[in-house]
This record gives structure tokens, sequence and C-alpha cells, in this order.
């Protein structure tokens, strides 16, 4: 069953760290499936296990007028024919509890965004879905306190739990990585770095996301000496192209000489 990516892995060393990467939204079918079979051939060649990240509405916007998505169904069967196409599970943001059974139908991994982690009848429907809950860690939280829930889920019923570093505010406007927090959050669940929303600058003027996509590699390379259990990202072949995070995802182009790098350093730690 593909689902044993997110694995057994609490308090033990993997031999290699799995990898959520995809675009930040799913724009159509083609970019899709373009990103998919980039990433699932790199993830092949380093023998990374690999899920395939998409958001299929994007419902934290600054603005009215932001992309929100090319339909719900849509978006999700795009979702479910990336998973059947290249047999490789897939991830993807809930914002409110009745998306949890809805996402259910078409994705191995549900996703709670930072801002909503507290939300207990989101973190609930998605535990009782069934499906693995990935919890996003809150910019305004501490690692310590991500043990909260991440037993709403096992309370709930479901095991299936893993936490992802994001970055938490430092200021209006910039978020910083304490990669003290990592072996933290290791002890209530398997710990995923996300390597470019933690470099994220909201709440800019224009009302749309800045970042530095420049320091990815740094935090990536940061993360996997710290040992993190997996590495979340967004990638495009385009980035400016994007119809949402566009200032802070990785060029796709780039994906195959960061993850050799990252490799090495988890080869290190073993």
């Amino acid at each position: 069953m593909k689902l044993d990516l997110i694995p057994k892995i609490k308090h033990t060393k993997s031999k290699h760290f799995f990898m959520l990467a995809g675009p930040c939204a799913i724009e159509g079918e083609e970019m899709a499936m373009k990103i998919a079979e980039r990433v699932v051939k790199l993830s092949e060649k380093y023998k990374i296990p690999y899920i395939f990240k998409g958001s299929f509405k994007k419902a934290n916007r600054s603005r009215l007028d932001s992309f929100t998505g090319i339909g719900d169904q849509k978006a999700l069967k795009i979702l479910r024919k990336v998973s059947e196409t290249f047999d490789i599970p897939t991830v993807t943001d809930i914002h409110i509890p009745s998306d949890a059974e809805l996402a259910a139908e078409y994705v191995d991994v549900l996703q709670i965004p930072a801002f909503l982690v507290r939300q207990t009848d989101l973190v609930v429907a998605a535990a009782k879905t069934g499906k693995v809950v990935n919890l996003k860690k809150g910019q305004f939280m501490s690692a310590e306190s991500m043990k909260f829930a991440v037993d709403k889920v096992v309370q709930s019923g479901n095991t299936q739990v893993a936490l992802t570093e994001r970055g938490t505010m430092f200021g209006y406007g910039d978020l910083i990585v304490d990669f003290r927090g990592i072996p933290a959050m290791q002890e209530f669940a398997p710990v995923i770095l996300d390597i470019t929303h933690s470099l994220q600058q909201p709440n800019q003027s224009s009302g749309v996301t800045g970042g530095k996509p420049e320091l990815i590699e740094s935090i990536a390379k940061a993360g996997m000496a710290v040992g993190v259990d997996g590495i979340f990202l967004e990638t495009h072949f385009e980035p400016a192209t994007a119809k949402s995070d566009a200032a802070n995802m990785l060029l796709l182009d780039k994906l195959d000489d960061l993850l050799y790098k990252l490799i090495q350093i988890n080869e290190l730690n073993l």
C-alpha cells in the first residue's frame, strides 16, 4: 500500500527522508502531470518516497481578486489522475470540516493549513476520514504546543499523523525557522520541514505574499542536518507565472541538484 510513505518512523531513523512536492495550486491537468512526471523521475533516481502535493482550492487569500482555484471537483479529479497515472500518493489542503470527506475520496493525505491547525472541528473531521493527516505548525505556535494538535488526531482514532514546520512569525512580514523545534516535535510524530513556505514574506502592502527562494537550499540543508523525517516544497516550471505563491516556489530545474545535496547530508546522519 503506497501509504507506507508517512512511515512508522517515530523515534527511528529512516534510511531516506520522504518528500511532499508539487505546485502550490492545481492550475490545470497538463501542468500537474508535467510537474508530477519530473518529480517522480527524481524520486526514483534518488530512491526518495514521494507524495505529490497540490491544493484543490486556495481559501487563505489576502485579496478578494486572488486566484482560488479551477473548481473543487475538477482539481480533485486531476489529483486522482496524478495518483493513478504515476502510482503515487497525493496530498491536498482542506479548510472547512466538509472539505475532509470530499477530499478524502480523491487523495491519500489531508493537510491542515498552519493558520487553521487549532480548529478542532477541522482537525477531527480530517482524522475521522482515516487518511494520513499532515498538521502544519501554526506560525504563532510553539513546537511543544503542537502535541495537542497531534492528540486531537490520535484521540479521534487515527494514528497516521505527521507535523510540518513552516516557520514562525517574526514581526509582521517575515518568518524564521527555529530548528530546535524539529527534535521537540519528533517526540510526538514524524516531522516534515517546509523549505519553501518557511521563506515566505507575508502581509506585504501589495496584498501579495513575497519570499526569498534563494535561501531554499540553505533552509533544506539545515533541516537535513538536524534530522527531519521529510521535506515539503512547492515547485513549478516557471514560478513567476504561477497563480499562487509565485515568490517562494523552487524552480523545478533546480530540484535535481538540491536533492543530490540533501541525500549527501542525510547519509552523514545515518
